[in-house]
């Protein structure tokens, strides 16, 4: 391979999200595709809706990740910001602020214990 010559642009890009306690982790594609989902028994506990909302988030907030990384890696090999932006693949910065924005939806309980 020459120093001219660039990897290739990988088919898919994947990300992993946990949640605060690392109890819950899904790996998914940047077309939001969930490859991976592990969690703990203990999370049982919450029942299965409570399971299935975090799965979907953790879900959602992996694509994103996974998004802004396929952006940098199709920009390094020399793909305009103008069709980055056409197919929808966010900007580090706005990939932050949306992953900001869930993560302050996440209605989990951060707190067992009820107020008096």
């Amino acid at each position: 391979m020459s120093s001219e010559q660039k990897p290739p642009v990988p088919a898919v890009t994947v990300a992993v999200s946990s949640n605060r306690s690392g109890t819950i982790s899904v790996r998914a594609t940047d077309q939001g595709m969930p490859v991976e989902i592990s969690f703990e028994r203990s999370e049982y506990r919450y029942g299965a809706k409570a399971l299935a909302s975090e799965i979907l988030r953790l879900t959602k907030r992996s694509a994103i990740v996974a998004k802004a990384r396929r952006r940098e890696v199709l920009a390094e090999s020399g793909m305009p910001g103008e069709l980055l932006d056409k197919l929808g693949l966010p900007t580090r910065q706005s990939a932050v602020d949306e992953l900001d924005r869930i993560d302050d939806e996440d209605t989990g309980p951060t707190s067992w214990m009820r107020p008096v």
